[in-house]
């Protein structure tokens, strides 16, 4: 792909770093290495815990951490020398072992990367770079060879279900747009990521622009009566906008987006459309509204959106993942891919991992790797001092999942068995410090805030289960908050317009299925098992613990801590405001909370 001796690619796991690029341009043209070596920005290689990084091709020397004042040392290492900079290279936690190449790292070995391929290996940038790697022969091949009834059987016998959260089987979507009645139909991309702390699809739009515009033009292709297609990207990614729209450039400029595509008389073409910055905006009829300018909320779903859609036209949605699998699938064939997962749920699946784990980033992995696998072999564990608790999967209206069911596989059905569900990808991973109740509040505050408002299930129902869960965690629960609880929630699930509603109680359905026992403490015996709620917890010094270093004393803003050096030391509770700095501070462990 490159007359280089040496390509230095920068990932932008933390966003672009000018900084670090500008270092090392400036140091290679500084040696003289300008003509044999060339730096590239790439997307997002997922190990976002460890970001800045560079690797080093074609070898694979990997590195992490890496700073603007890192560069001298390297480029004279790395660059000059041939050296590895041990240093610089990744350390695994257990073993404390240095890893210096790429294709050695734990993180990415249980990993099976095909949407995510290009990803941190490109420059998003350079469609020559994407047609090196294979880029747009899908469409070729689709365009020249495929009639359009055959790639959509194809897609139907692949097993590709919609990646956006609902699981709906593509194949089966794009042929009822097809049979569906109109000359003018449309394809959506959905890339609305709406979930705290998910970033799957920004990722996706930022490193692979280009996979995305060829799966939307061969579905466009199959649906037929399709010559314009949108992709409604969330408003704050500025970065995945801009690099779709200089993909979308470049292929009309090389003819593989706009009128007569590759001389076959097919015309398509794609525009971006930028969100209205609202969560409910994920969900289909929503979506949709806000792109023909209207108010972003659900409508009734009397008519599917297949036959009347986007400006009441014939309309495929799908999300971005979704769409950057079918050209895998075209090149590929539907056996190979239906070879991959499980039995319902084919393909690979992204996810971000998240919160309490040593390796937070970005994982794609066959559909029915199991949540064990995912957490501890890819994600590493728990923090040091720490036990993993459990995992909240899909999304603010998922569920949280207990480590006694850690073994179950990850797809569609085996999730929303187990009270939660896939949704996009979101996985949050909770400790021993993390309060389920608290959890629950947490989520249906969020979802409150992005209620649409216009069904009053959703909208009264997730207001009044969110101030039962307030009382709870300020130690004022009631015996009889449970069983409302559930009676709400219920209601809530059965009888809510859109997808919001209907998933919003998830989070408290799932932790009262696994974790009443925490709703009981916090009831009856005003007692936060996990030391959170303020209202319900106490702390105080392990006497046995202490050596009065007076480290906790000096942190607490309101003199609640007293004692003498060397001596063991006691906190007021009268006097304590509960910030938690003592307990940040001390490195004995002897402050404790009950």
């Amino acid at each position: 792909m490159s007359e280089y001796r040496a390509d230095v690619l920068i990932g932008c796991e933390h966003g672009r770093d000018p900084e670090l690029v500008h270092a090392l341009q400036a140091e290679i043209g500084r040696r003289g290495l300008s003509d044999e070596v060339r730096v590239i920005e790439t997307g997002c290689r997922g190990f976002c815990a460890h970001g800045p990084i560079v690797i080093v091709e074609p070898d694979g020397i990997f590195y992490c951490g890496v700073k603007a004042t890192d560069v001298p040392e390297l480029v004279e290492e790395t660059l000059v020398k041939g050296r590895v900079l041990e240093r610089l290279a990744y350390q695994e936690p257990s073993t404390h072992q240095r890893i210096c190449y790429y294709n050695e790292i734990p993180f990415y070995e249980k990993q099976m990367r095909l949407v995510m391929r290009n990803c941190g290996i490109i420059n998003p940038r350079s469609i020559e770079e994407y047609i090196a790697t294979g880029g747009y022969t899908a469409l070729a091949k689709a365009l020249t060879t495929m009639q359009p009834e055959e790639i959509i059987e194809v897609i139907k016998r692949s097993g590709l279900r919609g990646r956006g959260g609902a699981g709906f089987p593509t194949g089966r979507k794009w042929e009822a747009t097809r049979r569906a009645r109109g000359d003018v139909k449309y394809v959506v991309a959905n890339g609305d990521e709406g979930d705290p702390g998910a970033f799957m699809n920004r990722s996706l739009m930022e490193g692979d622009p280009h996979a995305i515009l060829e799966g939307m033009a061969i579905g466009a292709y199959a649906i037929g009566h399709v010559r314009e297609g949108y992709i409604y990207v969330r408003d704050e990614y500025p970065l995945a906008v801009e690099n779709l729209q200089h993909a979308i450039a470049q292929a009309r400029e090389m003819g593989l987006l706009g009128e007569d595509i590759l001389g076959t008389g097919f015309d398509f073409d794609v525009r971006i459309v930028r969100g209205a910055g609202a969560f409910v905006c994920g969900e289909s009829s929503a979506l949709m509204q806000s792109l023909e300018g209207e108010v972003g909320e659900p409508r009734p779903k009397h008519v599917h959106a297949t036959d009347s859609g986007l400006w009441d036209r014939p309309t495929a949605l799908n999300n971005v993942e979704t769409w950057a699998n079918v050209p895998l699938i075209i090149n590929n064939g539907a056996d190979w891919y239906a070879k991959i997962g499980t039995e319902r749920s084919k393909g690979t699946k992204t996810f971000c991992l998240v919160g309490k784990v040593q390796n937070t980033g970005l994982v794609e992995v066959p559909m029915g790797t199991t949540l064990r696998e995912i957490v501890y072999d890819i994600g590493g564990g728990p923090l040091e001092g720490r036990e993993v608790k459990a995992i909240q999967t899909g999304g603010p209206s998922g569920g949280c999942i207990p480590t006694r069911l850690f073994d179950l596989p990850v797809d569609y059905d085996t999730l929303t068995e187990a009270g939660s569900m896939m949704g996009s990808g979101g996985m949050i991973v909770m400790d021993n410090r993390t309060c389920m109740v608290d959890i629950a509040r947490y989520f249906l505050d969020f979802l409150k805030e992005e209620s649409c408002g216009k069904c009053t299930p959703c909208r009264e129902g997730i207001k009044r289960m969110l101030d039962i869960l307030n009382r709870i965690i300020a130690g004022l629960g009631q015996p009889g908050d449970i069983g409302l609880l559930e009676e709400i929630a219920e209601t809530v699930q059965a009888a809510s317009l859109c997808a919001l509603g209907k998933t919003a109680p998830n989070p408290v359905l799932s932790t009262l299925r696994y974790f009443r026992e925490e709703y009981e403490a916090h009831i009856n015996e005003k007692r936060c098992p996990a030391g959170v709620c303020r209202n319900l917890i106490e702390y105080y010094i392990i006497a046995e613990k202490c050596t009065g270093c007076g480290r906790c004393r000096r942190a607490c803003p309101e003199g609640a801590i007293t004692g003498e050096r060397k001596q063991v030391h006691v906190i007021d509770p009268h006097l304590c405001i509960k910030c938690n700095r003592c307990y940040e501070s001390c490195v004995f462990g002897a402050v404790g909370i009950r």
